[in-house]
């Protein structure tokens, strides 16, 4: 079976030429796929999800208290893994044993195993979440998952021992930096089929597209330098030095930072994507494979193959504020993507009698309390009267029709509540209870939680002059 390198200079880009050997010898031992279920668990900030390439398992960090706090048995030598643009899936290519896990992120569990090409090392999906690229660096071609059968669609025969890919925000473009030919293949996804080949540098690995999809970054792995991509010539038009071995690449959300994971230097540079020039040095652990940026931007996590731990890089200082540790030779990471915002409203429901021989009437006093995480932005309540009965007095923003009250609410702070009052006035023959219900029937952003969504309050009226209230 093969294993990693011994040495981080060359990290996994060297693994192409000896798997090819090995695939071609018979020696390269298939294992079948175990998922062992894991309870799922609350995250209160995006997730990232580590392939351990030494255990045979992706590790789930919840990246707003740095810890682990799952693990998920997957395939052979897992390398790399990829997120769906929704968050719902997780694509881990399985080098050891052709395989790519799909893993369902709400349970944490592996519903499917899709079968590649020979030692799939890096996937990457499109952004609608319709299609996964995987490189075959075993027999030199990418397979195309359809995500919604979750099977090979395509093959598509690339240059020798593809590395890494990477597809374009238009999702028009797949890039593959083919390791033993120093070339990157650029893929069109509506044919599947190689319509330009570019020299890069030597033994290129790592790929990225930048935000804009104007630029293409490939680190060359045999080397010391970073090769951009002019996407609009595909055609090199600067060469950037870095450290030895740069491995990983990735981009800031804007497009103004590139992060190089240089394996042989064991740290990670910061490019100024507007020169081309690197701006600083971070030093990180042993043999970083990866550099991966958060959905927010605020962080860059590294994975560092030879020591087994995960640096966070705070992207404001470009200083290491954390180093998560206890991983099994981490290489590929990817997040999933931030979850939506949302606000939790409580609806509050309370009556009050105000009772005399002209007018005796009922004020009710309907309350919308923002228990977060987010402000509320806009909410509406609506109270169901009793039949027979009607509204007046509306605070501004409700209005009635028929047995029906609609109040409108602005802007709710968290952990405040908004209320608004109407009035319900009772007749000579009002006898027995008298219901009323608020119910939240729409709010921005989006509510966790219905079932704090409506409320209800019962009085009990044994003459129009004698009503009692909880």
């Amino acid at each position: 079976m093969t294993s990693a390198p011994s040495r981080p200079r060359r990290a996994l880009s060297a693994w192409g030429r000896r798997l090819t050997s090995l695939v071609a010898g018979g020696a390269l031992t298939l294992t079948g796929v175990v998922a062992l279920a894991q309870p799922a668990h609350a995250a209160t900030g995006p997730l990232a999800y580590v392939a351990e390439f030494g255990g045979n398992t992706v590790s789930v960090i919840d990246t707003s208290t740095n810890t682990v706090t799952g693990s998920i048995t997957v395939g052979a030598k897992p390398a790399t893994v990829a997120v769906s643009p929704a968050g719902t899936y997780a694509y881990v290519a399985n080098l050891a044993d052709n395989t790519v896990s799909v893993i369902d992120t709400a349970t944490e569990t592996v519903t499917t195993t899709v079968p590649v090409g020979s030692s799939p090392l890096t996937v990457a999906l499109t952004p609608s979440g319709a299609d996964a690229y995987v490189t075959n660096i075993g027999d030199s071609t990418v397979s195309v998952i359809d995500t919604a059968t979750h099977t090979v669609s395509a093959t598509v025969p690339v240059g020798g021992a593809p590395n890494g890919v990477a597809v374009d925000p238009a999702g028009a473009t797949a890039y593959v930096t083919n390791n033993a030919t120093s070339t990157v293949s650029v893929i069109d996804t509506a044919t599947d089929t190689v319509t330009a080949t570019v020299p890069v540098g030597s033994s290129p690995s790592g790929v990225a597209v930048s935000p804009s999809g104007a630029a293409v970054y490939v680190t060359n792995n045999g080397g010391t330098t970073v090769s951009v991509i002019d996407t609009a010539t595909h055609t090199v038009s600067a060469t950037i030095a870095v450290g030895s071995a740069p491995n990983g690449v990735a981009f800031s959300p804007s497009g103004t930072r590139a992060y190089v994971a240089d394996a042989g230097s064991g740290d990670v540079k910061v490019i100024d994507t507007a020169s081309n020039t690197v701006t600083a040095s971070v030093p990180v652990g042993a043999g970083p494979a990866k550099a991966e940026v958060s959905p927010s931007g605020a962080n860059v996590y590294v994975t560092n193959q030879t020591d087994g731990t995960v640096s966070v890089i705070d992207t404001a200082t470009d200083a290491v504020t954390a180093t998560i540790s206890g991983f099994a030779e981490p290489y590929g990471i990817a997040f999933a993507p931030l979850p939506p915002p949302a606000a939790d409203i409580a609806v509050g429901l309370t009556a009050q009698p105000n009772l005399g021989l002209l007018v005796p009437y009922l004020t009710y006093t309907l309350t919308a309390h923002n228990t977060g995480p987010a402000a509320v932005t806009s909410a509406t309540l609506k109270a169901t009267l009793p039949p027979g009965t009607s509204a007046t007095g509306l605070s501004a923003g409700c209005t009635t029709a028929g047995t029906t009250v609609t109040c409108s609410y602005g802007a709710i702070a968290v952990n405040s509540g908004v209320s608004k009052t109407f009035r319900v006035p009772l007749h000579l023959l009002t006898l027995g209870p008298v219901k009323v219900t608020g119910l939240r029937t729409a709010s921005a952003p989006s509510d966790p939680d219905p079932a704090d969504d409506s409320a209800t309050v019962t009085c009990n009226a044994v003459s129009v002059i004698l009503v009692t209230c909880p």
